[in-house]
């Protein structure tokens, strides 16, 4: 049986720096597919996909609701053909009555210990419209390492220097922000994977870059300790979100490998600059995400948010227009308020206005946000400061004794199997 597994593209902001990181929902899913099945992939994001083959059975890996009008057209030129389709991914649980429409058949939910039913119920022809795993949440112990050898990583460079492997370290998220979709998807349970789990994963990417999804790190200050303690072996850097503001955590995330965080900025509070300093204190990086046109934000108040991110220097800064995502707090409240404005999924790429804001015009706030980009990054440009913060891991690097070559591979890290002489922390940069 060939299975042929599609991560559908999507349009990017074009005020970024274009790089594309490889993708960790399709190898994640990969880990469970029998190795009976043939499995190819295609990113439909590094190159356009043969799309008059005859695979036995397509599977979309859907992250991104922007990256739902393109999984609809794959979906229906192989079904025109014939040829069954099934999908999958945190957008296909957020969208699943639109995507049942176009799909033989869609999964929501964790996929663990759930996807031998489907084989089964497709070899035998009998493939249901729902699989709806979304209240069976497989036991975090189950899951195991992503399948990575599905991936071609010569597509996932950026000026020959191979990107971050993406790895995560949990599930779930207590916390339930407005525009955040986590708290419908697996419910505001954190779920941390076996520290030793996590590590035997760790060790075995042959990369010595790696970016933690996990919604957050700050979660548990004493899992935190352990992870990064556990990790402080193998030598890594790392990015993540955010991490504990609290001192004997970000001194042991530093001894870790912490490289930079991703750390949300709403307003120009003294907490948010005291965490900054924290970072910066304990020799981790910062790029600021920064969303505008909250309905506590005058035009005024943007203004204010973007020139603290100068003021603070952050290492890197992203800028979003709030976005009220399906199954997301604030979807239901503006949509209570009749301020959606339309639901061109296309536009969902949190670069374009797509409701109604409280306290200015959706013209005023998409000027405010090419605006922002424009102010934070004039003077010096994004790839001045993207190699600023390149400099910095490989300073780290040079300290702890690796050195991480164009393709990725690391030498003087730790692989799987060795024990290695842990030297003393290197003190900060």
């Amino acid at each position: 049986m060939w299975m042929k597994l599609i991560y559908p593209r999507w349009p990017k902001l074009p005020e970024q720096t274009e790089f594309h990181l490889p993708p960790h929902g399709p190898i994640v899913f990969a880990a469970s597919v029998p190795p009976e099945v043939h499995l190819t992939f295609h990113d439909d994001n590094r190159g356009e996909p043969d799309l008059e083959d005859r695979p036995d059975l397509v599977a979309l890996s859907v992250m991104l609701t922007c990256q739902v009008p393109r999984a609809k057209e794959i979906a229906g030129i192989y079904r025109r053909r014939g040829i069954p389709v099934i999908a999958g991914g945190i957008a296909v649980a957020i969208h699943s009555e639109e995507m049942a429409q176009v799909c033989d058949a869609v999964f929501l939910g964790e996929v663990e210990g759930h996807f031998q039913e489907v084989l089964d119920d497709f070899r035998a022809r009998r493939l249901k419209k729902v699989y709806d795993r979304m209240q069976s949440l497989p036991p975090i112990e189950a899951v195991p390492p992503a399948r990575r050898e599905i991936l071609d990583y010569s597509l996932y460079t950026y000026r020959g220097v191979r990107m971050v492997d993406l790895v995560h370290a949990s599930r779930g998220c207590r916390f339930n922000c407005p525009p955040c979709s986590v708290a419908f998807l697996g419910g505001r349970c954190f779920r941390p994977r076996p520290i030793e789990r996590v590590v035997e994963e760790v060790a075995g990417i042959d990369n010595g870059r790696l970016f933690f999804v996990d919604n957050s790190l700050a979660q548990n200050k004493a899992w935190e300790l352990d992870l990064f303690r556990a990790l402080k072996p193998l030598r890594r850097k790392w990015i993540s979100h955010p991490i504990e503001a609290d001192d004997e955590v970000l001194q042991a995330a530093y001894e870790a490998g912490a490289w930079y965080v991703y750390q949300a900025i709403t307003a120009p509070t003294e907490g948010i600059r005291r965490r900054i300093q924290m970072y910066r204190d304990h020799g981790i990086a910062i790029e600021g995400t920064i969303i505008l046109g909250t309905d506590d934000q005058t035009r005024e108040d943007v203004i204010r948010l973007v020139e603290f991110c100068v003021e603070m220097d952050l290492d890197m800064a992203e800028f979003t227009v709030m976005t009220p995502f399906l199954h997301t707090p604030y979807r239901e409240q503006v949509e209570a308020e009749g301020r959606v404005l339309h639901n061109d999924w296309s536009q969902y790429t949190t670069g374009k206005v797509v409701f109604q804001p409280k306290h200015m015009t959706p013209s005023e706030l998409q000027d405010l946000y090419y605006w922002a980009w424009d102010r934070f990054y004039g003077a010096d440009g994004r790839q001045t400061r993207m190699a600023r913060l390149f400099r910095k891991v490989v300073q780290r690097e040079k300290q702890d004794g690796t050195t991480t070559m164009p393709d990725g591979t690391v030498r003087g890290w730790v692989r799987p199997g060795q024990t290695p002489q842990i030297p003393d922390s290197p003190g900060h940069p």
